[in-house]
């Protein structure tokens, strides 16, 4: 149940930070709304998350795997290309996801 809660966490502050550059400064309100809806949603499911494991693990790959979805999103939709040192730098990061998910005694399963 903790990686239910923990990807939807995931899910809606990918969504809630790939709109950002869309709010245009906030000042497209609809966009911002939906935005600002995304990530208390995040929040909720993040504050469900940490009640199953320990916060620094959680807050670990939140932080890791949510700062390369949003580059994927960034790619995607804004046409933002990361280059060689980029895309290396997050495979460091996704590898260290791997690391706590796999060998980290204090990850809830």
């Amino acid at each position: 149940m903790h990686y239910v809660t923990l990807s939807l966490a995931i899910l809606f502050e990918v969504i809630a930070t790939s709109m950002l550059k869309a709010t245009d400064g906030f000042s497209r309100i609809g966009l911002t709304v939906a935005m600002f809806a995304c990530y208390l949603c995040s929040f909720y499911f993040l504050t469900l998350t940490i009640r199953m494991m320990p916060i620094g693990i959680v807050y670990a790959i939140w932080a890791g795997l949510g700062i390369v979805l949003v580059a994927i999103a960034g790619a995607v939709i804004y046409k933002e290309m990361l280059d060689v040192p980029a895309m290396i730098g997050m495979a460091f990061i996704i590898g260290g996801v791997v690391i706590i998910n796999t060998f980290s005694k204090t990850v809830a399963h």
